[in-house]
């Protein structure tokens, strides 16, 4: 596998851990981070390589995962908000609300294909540093398969009070952070159209890749 493919399987580990993977239990308050994302990969790949659909990345199939779950281990408002960047404080709560089921569809569709690449890639962690005070910190780990091995960095903070636990809000794959990546994207567009115009650009480009994604099928 070459590695800018096993860069885009990483990315979409990510959203499957993000959204589809794990059940309640993954908030333990006693779970340490680099544990949690251990057995966060452990257990997606796994599931990956079981389920010939989600294998296949058939969407249709991943969405319907995500939208059955309460997804406790990622903070996806905190993605979204830094994605979007400046603009989001002045989101109405529905603008708000769309962008964040527009940006989950984006990911989702954007990085689904990639699982079809998954066959005999292994994880494993590096040492962890982090006081026990900390509570935002960047769990390293490694994918390996075929040719040179991918390091991914997951950022993550911990939540207080009930339901405490760490949760996810950001990745660096191939050197390069995902929700940073995005907000470069994000950010002409809403200076040129608003936020409302940024919706619609989502909205256009998940139109399209779940075009692509069904000619692809067809042919």
């Amino acid at each position: 596998m070459r590695r800018r493919d096993l860069g885009r399987l990483a990315a979409a580990m990510f959203v499957v851990a993000a959204f589809a993977g794990v059940p309640k239990v993954a908030l333990a308050a006693d779970e340490a981070p680099d544990a949690l994302i251990k057995r966060l990969s452990d257990e997606v790949m796994a599931a990956i390589k079981a389920d010939k659909d989600v294998k296949a990345g058939d969407t249709a199939k991943i969405m319907a995962l995500v939208d059955s779950k309460i997804m406790p281990n990622v903070n996806f408002q905190r993605m979204t908000a830094a994605a979007v960047g400046p603009a989001w404080r002045q989101a109405t709560p529905e603008q708000k609300k769309r962008l964040q089921d527009e940006f989950k569809t984006l990911l989702i569709r954007t990085y689904a294909g990639a699982l079809s690449q998954v066959d005999d890639q292994t994880i494993s962690m590096k040492p962890f540093r982090a006081a026990p005070s900390d509570t935002d910190v960047v769990v390293r780990s490694e994918i390996r398969g075929r040719g040179e091995p991918i390091q991914l960095e997951y950022r993550m903070e911990k939540t207080p009070g009930q339901g405490a636990g760490w949760r996810i809000y950001n990745l660096n794959v191939l050197g390069v952070w995902l929700v940073d990546t995005y907000r470069s994207q994000f950010g002409p567009e809403i200076n040129a159209k608003g936020v409302d115009g940024l919706i619609a650009t989502l909205q256009e480009r998940n139109r399209s890749n779940a075009s692509a994604a069904a000619n692809g099928k067809k042919g």
